[in-house]
């Protein structure tokens, strides 16, 4: 009787480390998978902080020509400039020389 018994326990003993086995192999298996799409994901994230600090720069390169800009709006120079472009003012002292323009 006790080979009876000891047999089914056995049996049974197999079958429950066959089945957390199992159970182990599906959770690794889980898992890597999750580690896979992790990593993908974590390569997409990089490309676009990539492409983020690139406008970043370039705004921040936009900002500082703007203040450069700005600087110069508020010199003598420029209001020089805008009225000779704009006015077509000059200075007492200058020759100013036009082509002649085009008879038809």
């Amino acid at each position: 009787m006790q080979r009876r018994k000891v047999q089914p326990r056995r049996r049974q003993s197999k079958l429950m480390t066959l089945f957390m086995l199992v159970i182990v192999i599906i959770v690794m298996a889980v898992c890597g998978a999750r580690a896979l799409s992790l990593h993908e994901k974590s390569q997409e994230l990089a490309v676009t902080e990539n492409q983020l600090q690139a406008e970043l720069d370039t705004a921040n390169q936009t900002t500082v020509d703007l203040q450069e800009k700005e600087k110069y709006m508020h010199t003598k120079k420029y209001i020089e400039d805008e009225a000779k472009n704009k006015l077509g003012l000059v200075k007492p002292d200058e020759i100013v020389i036009r082509p002649k323009e085009k008879e038809d």
